[in-house]
């Protein structure tokens, strides 16, 4: 049973949210936020981005090349039907022809469990660079489950945010958020780092999306680490695909290694188990705690620079994966190359 309630005191909740037992922030204060994160942002000239889009940032050539728009006509996707799914909650987007092609309760709040590392991993791409060093505390070593991160080891950003992209890894998402949080605000790093997360999803209006925690970690019995819809969880996925999908590139290998500082490295599995069985993959995100179920978003291109994005919340450990490959499947079988 995971729980976490240690990290629960004080950092998450705090008396405004318990009274209006909102699923998001209250505006006024979400926007006095706002105004009072973009005031540190810019009084910090070392802090480069955060709420403009970085038009420079596709360094992966191939996978630009995958999303850049053709001039010729691509073929059409029918929509999908009489797909049966275990998951609570399915949403099949294309992004490229910007419509849903398969909808299940897609607009029902669920909790996400570690599909929260997309966002973990996007605002801390946005506010410190890459190969920023951090080392590891203490209390990025206590979250639940073990990555082999040892405390004091020192570490790159990237490094950190792959490692919780791939393998999933909560030490990672913990270490990578405090770090960041503490450029903006030492006193408070993790709380700062889950305003910035909040902040980012109403900038990019996501309005279910509501976290609590970098991980996704269920905070105790009873609530969950991260809440959002399929169709937000989906529209996130697209937002990191067609700005940063270098962000995205190391959940499409099965293995990777991640080294410290020192030269040593830690060897971590990709937790999506069907990664090598979608074609053309551009990225995924798995999810799993006892609240939430099981989570799997992916984004692969489904033929003539296709992206398509589907999303499952609310199945099993392994209803997940079997839930993701049919709708992957259905797609594929879709395309209608008569237009």
């Amino acid at each position: 049973m995971i729980d976490d309630a240690d990290y629960m005191v004080e950092n998450i909740f705090n008396s405004e949210l318990k009274k209006a037992q909102a699923r998001r922030f209250p505006v006024l204060a979400q926007l006095s936020l706002l105004g009072l994160v973009l005031a540190i942002i810019f009084s910090i000239s070392f802090i480069p981005r955060f709420f403009t889009k970085n038009t420079t940032a596709l360094k992966n050539p191939a996978l630009e090349s995958q999303l850049a728009t053709a001039d010729i006509a691509v073929p059409n996707i029918e929509k999908i039907e009489n797909v049966m799914i275990t998951g609570k909650a399915a949403f099949v987007y294309d992004v490229k022809g910007k419509k849903a092609l398969y909808v299940k309760d897609a607009d029902i709040t669920l909790p996400l469990a570690s599909i929260t590392k997309l966002m973990t991993a996007l605002v801390a791409y946005e506010l410190i660079d890459s190969q920023k060093t951090v080392s590891i505390p203490a209390s990025a070593v206590s979250q639940y489950g073990f990555s082999g991160l040892i405390e004091g080891e020192v570490l790159t950003a990237k490094s950190l945010s792959d490692l919780a992209l791939l393998a999933s890894s909560n030490d990672a998402a913990f270490a990578l958020a405090a770090a960041v949080g503490a450029v903006i605000n030492p006193k408070n790093p993790n709380q700062t780092f889950v305003n910035a997360m909040n902040i980012k999803a109403e900038e990019l209006g996501l309005n279910s999306l509501l976290f609590y925690n970098p991980t996704g970690l269920d905070i105790d019995k009873s609530q969950a680490g991260a809440f959002g819809t399929a169709r937000d969880v989906s529209f996130l996925m697209e937002y990191i695909l067609e700005n940063y999908p270098n962000i995205l590139e190391p959940s499409t290998f099965t293995t990777t290694k991640v080294y410290n500082n020192a030269g040593s490295y830690h060897a971590a599995e990709n937790t999506n188990s069907i990664v090598t069985q979608i074609p053309n993959l551009l990225g995924s995100k798995t999810g799993f705690t006892d609240l939430a179920g099981g989570n799997l978003t992916v984004a692969f291109d489904a033929g003539f620079n296709r992206p398509i994005i589907v999303t499952v919340l609310g199945s099993s450990y392994d209803g997940r994966f079997s839930d993701v490959k049919k709708l992957v499947s259905a797609v594929t079988s879709s395309l209608n190359t008569t237009e």
